[in-house]
């Protein structure tokens, strides 16, 4: 049975206010739009960004309408969570465009995100691929019932990520994110002509580790 969709409009989490941390982003050459779960907030995803970047970084966070992106899991019939996952992939898209509207170049932009928010992050780079800064999926994956490359990779573009360094992490007994859509995931990104490193957690469950922390801290400072 799918959840009721609290969301009342078309474009729900358009309204929402863009959360910031960091460095200003009209004065920072780099930032990080980070993107957070089911029941959490902007406020609580940039104190992650706040451990991961130094003060020079600009660090960007939309809010999701009602704490949720889409009402239920991302694993559902695409139909079954529009029209949340379409306004998110919109809300994702403003905060990178506040980046580069401000100076910053897309390739000095790392998109993360965890949970619901990392299924956002990854699929936001993967429907508009060019050069990124870098992505970072942390417990979540492509969206919708199937996935497959040819539903991403077309045209004659050849690897339009051009080497987007981009890490998966995520629990081989995570209960939401099966341990195969993470691999499907890396497979679409490196089709696409990501640079991927995926690295699978034994025993973890549905969290962020001190190895995940440690590899997207990595990903900021090669900004």
């Amino acid at each position: 049975m799918s959840r009721r969709d609290p969301h009342g409009s078309e474009d729900p989490h358009g309204d929402r206010t863009l959360g910031a941390a960091g460095a200003p982003v009209a004065e920072a050459d780099t930032a990080v739009v980070l993107v957070h779960g089911r029941g959490a907030t902007a406020r609580s995803i940039l104190g992650f960004g706040e451990s991961i970047a130094g003060d020079s970084v600009a660090l960007l966070a939309p809010q999701a309408a009602a704490n949720t992106w889409y009402p239920n899991s991302f694993l559902a019939p695409v139909e079954r969570n529009e029209p949340g996952r379409s306004s998110g992939l919109a809300a994702v898209g403003n905060a990178v465009r506040t980046a580069t509207d401000a100076g910053i170049d897309a390739e000095r932009v790392l998109v993360a995100g965890f949970s619901q928010g990392a299924c956002l992050a990854s699929e936001f780079v993967a429907r508009t691929p060019r050069e990124y800064g870098g992505l970072a999926a942390l417990s979540g994956g492509l969206i919708g019932e199937t996935v497959a490359i040819g539903d991403y990779v077309a045209g004659d573009e050849a690897d339009p990520l051009a080497g987007t360094p981009a890490f998966l992490g995520c629990s081989d007994v995570d209960p939401h994110i099966p341990e195969e859509r993470v691999h499907v995931t890396d497979e679409v990104l490196s089709a696409l002509g990501a640079d991927v490193e995926t690295r699978i957690y034994e025993g973890m469950g549905h969290g962020i580790n001190e190895d995940e922390t440690e590899r997207v801290t990595a990903l900021v400072s090669a900004l």
